[in-house]
């Protein structure tokens, strides 16, 4: 990346607690910054505290090479590319790391380039906290040339940047990120409430878990990464088994009035895997599934097939 004493204005709009976080992190980089926010006092006190410059309207943020947006809605961040747009420079970037969706960042890139105006995403993957401190990761995509550009910005607010593709790939990485840690969680919520009717105490669970080749690890290191990347299904843990183990569950929490969400609903996916005939394959060919359905593989081969 671009070391950030390079020579560039930066702007940022949307003060809310992740922008204020923001906006300190470029002020201690050494980068000219003006800062916005609909609410004049939000403005005035994040200003204050980072030391960056007060700018009175979205209008005013146009004069910098790169404009960072922090904003709560994509209706938002559309609203202000919108306005931002036709007033930069031909060279500038507006960089998006509020949390949108893809077609979010497609529809904002329509409207930068009638302009000439490059956009990235640059989503957030950590907290504020890890903001002010500068350990933040940011999850980027976009054009490589709009990239380059907002790099010595990117550097100042970040302390790991990782390039995923085109525009709207950051953004994909990120909510796919939340997704998996969203069920995750429910998963683990449901684990935790089995392991204390059975009499299995959750510290004993959180380290059976962890481990390199227990359930929270071993699906991505070896499933994900090792078969489904690869297509190669054959051996493993038949996905009858796995069917049979997820009955086990789901009985065990009939005997223990626990109810089940989400381990009820992954139960579905093993039956439909067993009436697709994939009872003998690795119980990763679940994938194979989903490859079907959407038409699209997700093995890096070029093949995807799997074990059909």
């Amino acid at each position: 990346m671009t070391s950030c004493g390079e020579s560039v204005q930066v702007a940022l709009c949307g003060l809310g607690n992740m922008g204020s976080a923001i906006a300190g992190r470029l002020t201690d980089a050494g980068l000219p910054a003006l800062v916005f926010d609909l609410d004049a006092e939000r403005t005035r006190r994040a200003a204050e505290a980072s030391g960056a410059a007060a700018a009175a309207s979205v209008a005013e943020l146009a004069t910098a090479d790169v404009v960072l947006l922090s904003l709560p809605t994509p209706k938002a961040s559309l609203e202000v590319v919108a306005e931002l747009a036709p007033l930069m420079r031909a060279d500038g970037v507006i960089a998006e790391t509020s949390t949108v969706n893809p077609p979010d960042m497609a529809a904002a890139g329509e409207v930068c380039a009638p302009h000439g105006v490059g956009i990235i995403d640059a989503a957030i993957l950590s907290g504020v906290s890890q903001m002010r401190c500068g350990a933040a990761a940011l999850l980027v995509g976009g054009e490589d040339r709009h990239v380059r550009k907002a790099e010595p910005v990117l550097d100042a607010i970040s302390g790991s940047i990782r390039r995923f593709g085109p525009l709207g790939s950051g953004m994909s990485a990120k909510v796919l990120n939340n997704a998996v840690a969203h069920a995750v969680m429910v998963v683990l919520s449901e684990a935790g409430a089995l392991a204390a009717a059975t009499g299995v105490s959750g510290t004993a669970l959180a380290e059976l878990l962890g481990g390199a080749d227990a359930g929270l690890t071993r699906p991505l290191t070896h499933r994900f990464v090792e078969r489904i990347l690869r297509a190669e299904y054959e051996g493993g843990m038949p996905t009858e088994a796995a069917r049979k183990d997820s009955a086990l569950v789901l009985d065990l929490a009939q005997q223990t009035n626990v109810p089940l969400f989400a381990l009820q609903s992954t139960h579905t996916v093993y039956e439909l895997g067993l009436a697709q005939g994939l009872g003998r394959y690795d119980y990763s060919a679940i994938a194979t599934l989903w490859e079907q359905w959407t038409g699209r593989p997700m093995s890096e081969t070029g093949d995807g097939s799997g074990g059909e």
